[in-house]
Order: structure tokens, then sequence, then C-alpha cells
């Protein structure tokens, strides 16, 4: 066909679409990858993957967030095809993205589900690739961390949550231990790492720094990064971002959800605030689609990325 205005031609961008630049498509049509990117497992020249792991095996309180990668997608659509707030670029002028779909793994297996993420983010990695991911339950950024320090050495980590995620770790699977385990594997440099929004109780901070959401409240979205980057000081760092750091107000799409967290746009703003920071990988977890409402959730989850994605491209220019 010709490019006809009155029969354009067929396209759909995440499947026929170039790496770069944006799609045509109206944002309710077409099929739902991560800001239209191109659907793609071919990775040879690309700079950033964005997959998914749908997997809540390891909840402790409400399941679903094995759906958050498709609301993740779902909600990003509108992004594509302009230029971004706040930086006023197209990021897929700078970035070559593309959406690699999902982690494979059999769900009646569910003890090798760690070992086959690790797996499949090391070989993304290797590629030489930024890797971005959508979960999933925070389990699963235990075994990222894994393929990231396999790679970078210990990480600072960067942790927007409500929760410490500190409790015990026998080695099993739980959403409430990653970062125990991580500290004891040596992945995080605790030193250089820091939660922010913290408004539960754990165990043990394993001397990492804590911002908790009161004080973050009163610190506000500058003075949160300025602890963030005194923290890290410079060194390789990841982030994990766990969508329960925002209210329920502004995100009740969440397994534990808990009163009095962050707004969306003090938590954008800090992220915004940090793009000099030399990040190595990000996660977006815990978005549950079955609690969520006309995917508020889910919107504050994809702009979370959306702002990182303009972080790198930033970067790269």
């Amino acid at each position: 066909m010709t490019d006809d205005p009155i029969r354009p031609r067929p396209t759909d961008h995440a499947f026929l679409g170039d790496l770069r630049g944006g799609s045509h498509e109206a944002t309710y049509s077409g099929a739902l990858s991560f800001m239209r990117r191109r659907f793609s497992r071919d990775i040879d020249g690309v700079d950033v993957v964005i997959w998914g792991v749908p997997f809540d095996a390891a909840t402790s309180n409400r399941p679903g967030t094995r759906f958050g990668p498709q609301a993740l997608r779902r909600a990003s659509a509108i992004f594509d095809g302009d230029p971004q707030f706040p930086s006023g670029l197209d990021p897929f002028d700078a970035l070559a993205v593309v959406d690699w779909g999902d982690c494979s793994f059999d769900y009646r297996h569910l003890d090798q589900v760690p070992g086959l993420i690790e797996a499949q983010a090391v070989d993304i990695l290797a590629a030489g690739a930024h890797l971005i991911t959508l979960g999933g339950d925070h389990s699963i950024t235990l075994p990222l961390l894994r393929a990231h320090a396999s790679l970078h050495g210990p990480l600072a980590l960067v942790q927007f949550d409500a929760h410490q995620d500190t409790w015990e770790g026998d080695g099993g699977q739980s959403h409430g231990a990653f970062v125990t385990q991580a500290e004891s594997e040596g992945l995080i440099d605790t030193a250089r790492s820091i939660q922010i929004g913290i408004r539960t109780v754990a165990p043990d901070d394993f001397g990492i720094e804590i911002v908790d959401a009161y004080e973050a409240h009163g610190l506000g979205p500058s003075g949160i990064a300025a602890r963030v980057r005194a923290r890290t000081g410079g060194v390789p760092t990841y982030l994990s971002f766990d969508i329960d750091a925002l209210d329920p107000a502004f995100a009740p799409g969440t397994g534990t959800p808990v009163a009095g967290g962050m707004t969306s746009i003090d938590a954008l703003i800090a992220l915004w605030s940090l793009r000099d920071l030399d990040w190595r990988g990000m996660d977006i977890v815990e978005v549950s689609p079955p609690y969520d409402h006309a995917d508020i959730t889910a919107i504050a989850g994809s702009t979370i990325v959306q702002h990182y994605l303009q972080i790198l491209a930033e970067k790269a220019r």
C-alpha cells in the first residue's frame, strides 16, 4: 500500500517499527509493548532492553503482581510519539530500545524461577544493553542484583519502598527478604545504599541509610535527592522502585499498601533530580492491577520508567 492518507501504510510499531523514533498509531490501538518499542530478542546494537517478570508467588499479602508487566505496558502507550516531559526529548532519538517480552519460566517449578531470571538477565547484560525490568513482586530484585553484580561488582542500592525487606532470609523466595539475601551474598554495598519512604519496622537495617516516610515528607524531593547523592557517592548504582513507596491514594494497586507514603509528583521530582547518578539498571515492582482503579498505579509506575528512560537518553546525548 502507499502513503495515501486515506489508505495509510499498515503498521504496528511493536512489530514493524524502527528501533529509534516514535510510532504513529493511536494510543488505543496496536500491540502494547512498553512505549511502543519493537518486540525483539535480537539485541545486537540495542542500548536499552525492557522486559517483564510476571511473577508473584513470593508475595506475603495480596497476589496479582504477575499482571504488573501487562498493566505497565498498557499505561505506557500514551507516552510514545511526543517529546517527553520534563526533558523535552524523544528518548528514542538518542537510544535504541526494544521490549524483550517477558521472562520465560514454568510456573509448575517455582524453585527454578530465580535462576531463570538471573540467567536471562545475564544474557541481556552480556550483550551490552541497559536492563529495565517490569515486575512482578519484589523477590525478583534478588536475581536481578545477582546478574548486575556479576558484571559491575557490588552496587549501591537506591530503594523506594514502604518496607525495608530485611526479614529473615534462608535462601527461600520472599518479597520481604531480598535485601537480607543480597547483603549476605555481597551483592550490594550497604555503606552506599539507601531506602526512601520506609514506614514499617523490620528486624535489621544492615547499615543501610533509611529516610523514613515522615522524614522524606519533611525533606521534600530536593532534600531526598541530596541525601541519595551523598550516600551513593558516585559509585555504580541500582534502582529498585517498589510502587508501595507511594501512598495508596496514588498507588492503590499493590499487594501490601501502607498509608502515609509519597505523592507521585514528589517521587518523580526526586528521581529526576538524580540524573547525575551512575545508574546501572532498575526495576519497578509490586504493581498489582486487580487492586488498581482506572490504571492509577500502572500510570504512576510507567511514568517512573519513562523518567528513567529520559535520564538514560540525556546521558546518551
